[in-house]
């Protein structure tokens, strides 16, 4: 069963998105990325965007569990390379304030999706992570980008290198979340932020979100060789046998064994 994702106004001018796959831990398939990636550009008139997760969780990241040996290549590039990446560039180009609130652990794409939100309010206990490492997966290099530039290139190293989850409070100090609440406050107090951006001068709050944007994708441009050389690196490992053995030794909860192929 495909996930949704639910639309409610909490609040006047504030738009929240919930990821709803209960029986996924949220995870992020076609359904919810589509639908991400067109509610955002539908509220493009809103005071501000709440991204949250139902049932105490953000998300677990990719759907690729479930994904049969067979098309398993074809169909993990697929749902990362086209419906991941619409949401994101959707998050990324828009100039309404964004929230993320993240009642419950936010975990490898859910993690990126959060991480394209302005603000991020996590509950006290959580745990966010980026498991590459334990999947076999060569992350894309917009997405270390985004890393390196929200919480610097020595704390993404350890994120991703050992594929390690963090709790709230080191995410806080790291520089990943802005607020750490409890549990009970999370939805309270990512309400009020949004409330109060919504509430702000529109011309200023979109325009700063532009230039900030602006500054951040002229920070570093690679050489056109170099990023079709990186891609290459990524579409590989799709169709390496070592991220087929990394899914299900992390599905079954046991030690992958590596082939280096």
């Amino acid at each position: 069963m495909a996930g949704e994702l639910l639309v409610d106004e909490p609040a006047d001018g504030v738009v929240r998105l919930t990821i709803s796959n209960p029986s996924k831990r949220n995870a992020l398939d076609h359904a919810i990325l589509d639908s991400l990636s067109r509610e955002v550009r539908a509220h493009e008139d809103a005071g501000c965007i709440v991204i949250t997760g139902a049932d105490g969780m953000f998300s677990a990241g990719y759907d690729i569990g479930d994904i049969p040996d067979d098309v398993f290549a074809d169909e993990a590039e697929k749902l990362v390379a086209h419906p991941f990446t619409s949401a994101l560039d959707a998050l990324d180009a828009t100039d309404v304030p964004t929230v993320a609130a993240l009642p419950g652990h936010t975990i490898g794409g859910g993690l990126e999706l959060a991480l394209c939100c302005d603000l991020r309010v996590a509950a006290d206990g959580i745990k966010l992570g980026m498991p590459p490492a334990k999947l076999g997966l060569v992350y894309s290099h917009t997405g270390l980008r985004r890393f390196i530039q929200s919480i610097g290139a020595p704390r993404t190293r350890e994120l991703f290198l050992l594929g390690r989850n963090v709790d709230a409070a080191t995410a806080l100090q790291w520089g990943l979340v802005n607020r750490v609440a409890s549990a009970s406050e999370v939805e309270r107090i990512s309400l009020d932020l949004a409330r109060e951006l919504a509430s702000n001068a529109p011309l200023s709050v979109r325009g700063n979100k532009k230039v900030l944007r602006e500054l951040l994708a002229a920070d570093v441009q690679l050489d056109v060789d170099v990023e079709r050389e990186l891609i290459a690196l990524r579409e590989a490992c799709f169709h390496s046998e070592d991220m087929r053995e990394g899914v299900r030794a992390f599905a079954e909860k046991r030690q992958a064994r590596w082939q280096g192929r």
